[in-house]
């Protein structure tokens, strides 16, 4: 307890110091803090997808480049889907369609993904995209001039300066549809611009009649979906009359799907983290710096002690606390303020319509971030407290 006093009152009398090497902790442990809970809040995200969609989905799909469906090189038939319905341990399948349109609003004019959906298999379709209807109704059979639209549109200025309400007509392709419903937040403005149309409203608008570019499977209970998967992939490409390995398709689980986008999210947070763990090497080479001056100030403060008893453990204690406890209120301070940026940031992406990009602040990241502050600076300060532990009494108190 007295080496803890004593080390704290020589870190108070040299506030200056003391102050310029605490900030330079902070910087570091506030990115780290920051950029983490970004992360954990996208993980958070995507397991509460995960769990609201199930893990027994599985989705066929081009090889080719862009977004899913959209490959017009690729297209299943309704004898191809017809054909993967009968495989055994598919529970349900559906194909969909989907494109780039034009949507027009009171004489202005977006692009955005247009979606045509089977409308018996809607409940379906919504566990898969995690949404359902907040306003309005969903599509139905014989909605062939209706259309739901993404969350986005209900608001000014999102995606036209207007907002779109329920019974309002709006052109896609320039075919009038009226609008039925708007779809729940996803949270990112590209899935939140999105249309959605029945098949039967899609095949008015393209040429692509039974031509599927994208296909949701549901496995049966108690069938594993990689293995199904791979089943399908098999049969299909028989089926298809191509080459095993050479397929223009391929069959990806929905734990496949969450496992690469999570790789991709850990991959950029990683190089974040060790963009912000250099500032944290500056800021132990600092800390380092502080203490080798303290202990040149202090020699004959060190002599002194010796010369009444002072053992080298507890000069060595003394000085890795005092390097300790700077990091610890660098690391303090620095959870406080990455908590601070984290939260604006969060509120920043929500208002950019990202509100999938939110952090999440939980113990053992607080925790984890003070634990780590006070060892990089017990660490920092090991060696200049070896020397003060090792200098003579003699030679510390001759020392000017």
């Amino acid at each position: 307890m007295e080496e803890f006093k004593y080390a704290i009152q020589n870190l108070i009398h040299r506030r200056l110091r003391s102050f310029l090497t605490v900030l330079s902790i902070l910087i570091g442990i506030t990115s780290i803090f920051a950029l983490i809970s970004f992360g954990i809040g996208i993980n958070s995200y995507m397991d509460s997808i995960a769990e609201e969609a199930g893990v027994d989905k599985l989705f066929i799909q081009s090889k080719g480049i862009g977004a899913p469906g959209t490959d017009d090189n690729f297209f299943l038939t309704k004898e191809d889907v017809d054909y993967v319905r009968k495989i055994k341990g598919v529970a349900e399948i559906s194909g969909m369609y989907m494109q780039v349109g034009e949507i027009s609003f009171r004489d202005q004019t977006k692009f955005n993904f247009v979606m045509g959906l089977d409308p018996r298999k809607m409940d379906f379709l919504s566990e898969i995209f995690t949404v359902t209807v907040e306003k309005g109704r969903n599509l139905k059979e014989g909605d062939i001039n209706k259309v739901v639209l993404g969350y986005n549109y209900r608001f000014d200025d999102e995606i036209f300066p207007h907002a779109i309400k329920l019974g309002d007509k709006v052109k896609i392709n320039d075919v009038s549809f009226t609008v039925i419903g708007f779809y729940e937040e996803i949270g990112n403005p590209g899935d939140d611009g999105n249309i959605y149309l029945t098949r039967e409203g899609m095949e008015t608008l393209y040429d692509i009649k039974d031509k599927f570019g994208y296909v949701a499977v549901r496995a049966e209970p108690n069938v594993i979906p990689s293995e199904l998967a791979e089943k399908i992939q098999e049969k299909l490409g028989k089926h298809k009359g191509q080459e095993e390995g050479k397929e223009d398709f391929y069959v990806q689980t929905f734990e496949d799907m969450m496992a690469t986008f999570t790789n991709i999210t850990d991959i950029l947070n990683g190089i974040l983290i060790l963009i912000a763990l250099i500032s944290l090497i500056v800021a132990s080479i600092n800390i380092m710096n502080t203490m080798y001056t303290a202990v040149l100030e202090r020699t004959k403060e060190i002599g002194i002690m010796k010369s009444i008893g002072a053992k080298n453990s507890s000069i060595l204690r003394i000085f890795i606390l005092e390097s300790g406890l700077l990091s610890l209120v660098g690391g303090i301070l620095g959870v406080g303020f990455g908590y601070l940026i984290a939260s604006i940031g969060g509120k920043v992406a929500a208002s950019a319509g990202y509100s999938s990009l939110q952090p999440v602040f939980p113990w053992y990241l607080i925790v984890g971030c003070l634990l780590f502050a006070f060892v990089v600076g017990c660490l920092a300060g090991f060696l200049p407290a070896k020397q003060a532990s090792e200098l003579k009494p003699v030679d510390a108190l001759r020392y000017e």
